[in-house]
């Protein structure tokens, strides 16, 4: 004889199933979030002060092989846009927590005048915007999507050069002196 499963059940399945299917199809997040507290970790103020593109690149190549996470931006699981927001705190910089509000933080760069630390952005398939840091002008670091993990990518690849939006500058140029 058999044993038909309870209707409560097959309900919790659904929404299992319909909660995975949900993340699967996300992209960057949207939910605003208060600024992160910036990070504190031994000689992290230090090298923001020196150089807070060395330190913003650093903290965010230091992620790499972290599992990708809607919504996520802490170690243990990043999108897109919160590894941008935890990079850019290692170096006490604030930037919006989503891509749609980082898109407007700094000003604009031109594509060949990439620096490290600039944010690179991108349409990507299903995601309507993808946010990376630039390594230098032809590699960036980002999270790519559900699946993924945080990884080093060239922006002249598919599909990224397709894609590419625009480059914003989230770190003033030092102020040059004339003698």
């Amino acid at each position: 004889m058999m044993r038909s499963r309870a209707p409560g059940v097959f309900a919790a399945r659904l929404s299992t199933l319909l909660a995975v299917l949900a993340l699967a199809l996300a992209g960057c997040a949207t939910v605003p979030r208060a600024p992160p507290a910036p990070m504190t970790t031994p000689g992290a103020a230090a090298a923001a002060i020196r150089d807070p593109r060395a330190a913003i690149v650093g903290s965010a190549t230091a992620m790499l092989g972290q599992r990708y996470r809607y919504g996520g931006a802490a170690p243990g699981g990043f999108d897109c846009s919160g590894l941008v927001e935890y990079a850019a705190s290692s170096a006490g910089i604030y930037v919006p927590r989503t891509a749609q509000d980082q898109i407007h933080a700094g000003v604009p760069v031109p594509r060949d005048e990439l620096r490290p630390g600039d944010l690179v952005f991108m349409h990507l398939a299903r995601k309507e915007l993808h946010v990376g840091i630039a390594i230098d002008r032809d590699r960036f670091v980002h999270a790519p999507s559900t699946g993924g993990r945080v990884r080093i990518d060239f922006l002249a690849a598919h599909p990224y050069a397709r894609g590419f939006v625009q480059a914003r500058r989230i770190v003033a140029d030092a102020a040059r002196s004339t003698p």
